[in-house]
C-alpha cells in the first residue's frame, strides 16, 4: 500500500510543474490512451493486436491516439522493411516511466471504486 502524499508536499510544486503535469494528464486522460498504453505494456505491438486488446476501440481512433502518443514521445512507431511493410509500436523509456507512475492511480481505483 502506498503512503498518502501530505498536502504540504504540494506547496513545493511551482506553476510550471503544474502546467507540465496538466499536459501529460491531458494526453493520458483522453479516451482510449491509457488502454492503448496498457495493451502495449502487456505485449501488444502491432496495430491489430492493440486494437483487439482495447474493447470498443475503432481502427480510426486507434490511429489518431497512436499518432498523439508518438508525438508526445510515449510511443515509437517502427517500420519493418518487409513485403508487405510491417509496423510495430513500442513504448519509449518515457512511456514506460509514465506507466509506472500510473500504478498508484490503478491502486486508488481498486480501493475506491
Amino acid at each position: 500500500m502506498t503512503t498518502p502524499v501530505k498536502l504540504s508536499d504540494w506547496q513545493r510544486v511551482d506553476d510550471e510543474e503544474c502546467r507540465q503535469a496538466a499536459q501529460v494528464l491531458e494526453i493520458v486522460g483522453k479516451r482510449w490512451s491509457s488502454g492503448i498504453l496498457l495493451a502495449m505494456a502487456r505485449g501488444a505491438d502491432r496495430f491489430t493486436a492493440i486494437n483487439t486488446s482495447v474493447r470498443d476501440l475503432t481502427s480510426r481512433m486507434l490511429a489518431v491516439r497512436l499518432r498523439e502518443l508518438e508525438h508526445a514521445g510515449l510511443v515509437d512507431r517502427v517500420v519493418i522493411p518487409t513485403m508487405p511493410v510491417g509496423v510495430r509500436y513500442r513504448l519509449t523509456a518515457q512511456g514506460r516511466d509514465l506507466l509506472a507512475s500510473l500504478q498508484p492511480i490503478a491502486g486508488y481505483t481498486h480501493r475506491w471504486n
